[in-house]
């Protein structure tokens, strides 16, 4: 994913931050590969990578706290701070673990971090540093990677050599646990609503592996609706038709926006990011009976789809079309809104005829997140399945 550059300025003390970011293109998987863009994913195509997602300039709070070592584990325990589950696996090698650690004892001075603040519940979301704080906890738990493998410091200065946090001297103790690290916690003030942390993630994440659009959703919005889409991408129809997990959630992507476009695609205006982006944040607390109601749609409508077309279903080419996934899955669900369908063959050859409608085509083909190719292959696709017995 790409993303333009951010220039910044500081009012009154607080960084004020214009932002502007970028949006994916994608063979059936044969192995655990799956969805994504470019050379890494290949499982799905779909144009709206590349659109503007944000124009309109951000007011952002920003301010610099100094917290002792032992104040961030306890935050870190109590989950005061936190790693959403998503988040990339610990990848630090004990070596690099002893490493940090030993600077703390030395008292050099180590990267910040950076935290986004939570103004519903004033927990803060660790945006950059998650590697270098868990290895405070591991440390502290004397768990290695979390599990029950002691964490003996190694490759430090012979003092400290082979130590656990039990071991250490007395005075060193309390010097890692009164060390400081800078922590810099910033709070979206306008617009009201956290699409400033989606592009934060983009710009603090661009290593060598970055972060995908549905990713950053997870983080940003885990709760309830991204453990419904987590459950709803087991589902045995849409594995067969999917292929295997997408590592970068891809497919779980396409699941949300099948249900953004079903349930609200009269408001879409497009970009069609932050149309996802925005269904994630006002369903993020889901509740039932709109769960139950989300689950059944889903399920029934890809049971259907995969009887009726099988696992070649939303190809008009190699690759899933997530222009063509989009539509005719809508299309299908608001038909069967109505009573199960009873030709599956008839449905069958209602979505071929559909793929050769020249003006279905269009919508699909080229800038399929544009607003009048959104409107023309969704009323396609509903006038077509309509008629299905």
């Amino acid at each position: 994913m790409t993303a333009l550059d951010t220039p910044a300025t500081v009012v009154g003390g607080s960084e004020s931050t214009t932002t502007e970011g970028h949006a994916f293109s994608g063979e059936r998987p044969e192995s655990g590969d799956s969805a994504g863009h470019g050379s890494e994913t290949d499982a799905v195509e779909d144009d709206t990578e590349g659109e503007d997602t944000a124009t309109t300039p951000f007011q952002i709070s920003s301010y610099g706290a100094d917290y002792t070592v032992d104040s961030l584990v306890k935050r870190l325990r109590s989950g005061a701070f936190y790693i959403p589950p998503f988040q990339r696996a610990y990848v630090w090698e004990r070596r690099q673990a002893s490493r940090f650690i030993e600077s703390l004892l030395l008292g050099l001075p180590v990267p910040g971090v950076f935290v986004a603040r939570e103004s519903e519940s004033s927990k803060h979301l660790i945006i950059d540093g998650q590697q270098r704080l868990k290895t405070l906890q591991f440390f502290f738990d004397n768990k290695f990677g979390g599990i029950d493998r002691k964490f003996r410091l190694t490759n430090v200065a012979s003092k400290w050599n082979g130590l656990t946090i039990g071991n250490l001297d007395p005075d060193d103790k309390l010097r890692l646990e009164d060390s400081v690290l800078r922590v810099t916690i910033f709070k979206q003030d306008h617009p009201d609503d956290n699409r400033s942390i989606y592009s934060v993630f983009e710009r603090l994440n661009t290593g060598s592996s970055k972060l995908y659009p549905q990713e950053i959703r997870t983080c940003v919005n885990h709760g309830t609706f991204i453990d419904l889409l987590n459950e709803l991408n087991a589902n045995e129809n849409w594995r067969s038709i999917f292929g295997s997990m997408s590592k970068r959630q891809k497919d779980q992507e396409l699941i949300l926006r099948f249900l953004a476009f079903y349930f609200e695609g009269d408001e879409y205006k497009g970009p069609m990011r932050t149309f996802l982006d925005q269904f994630t944040a006002k369903h993020r607390d889901l509740r039932e009976p709109h769960g139950s109601e989300f689950r059944q749609v889903f399920a029934n409508t890809i049971q259907t789809v995969h009887e009726a077309l099988g696992d070649d279903a939303f190809r008009p080419s190699k690759l899933l079309n997530a222009a063509v996934f989009d539509s005719v899955m809508v299309g299908i669900a608001k038909r069967i809104q109505r009573k199960p369908i009873s030709n599956p063959e008839q449905l069958k050859n209602t979505y071929n005829a559909l793929l050769k409608d020249e003006k279905f085509v269009s919508g699909f083909k080229d800038r399929t997140a544009n607003v009048e190719n959104v409107r023309t292959r969704f009323a396609c696709a509903c006038s077509a399945f309509r008629s299905v017995e």
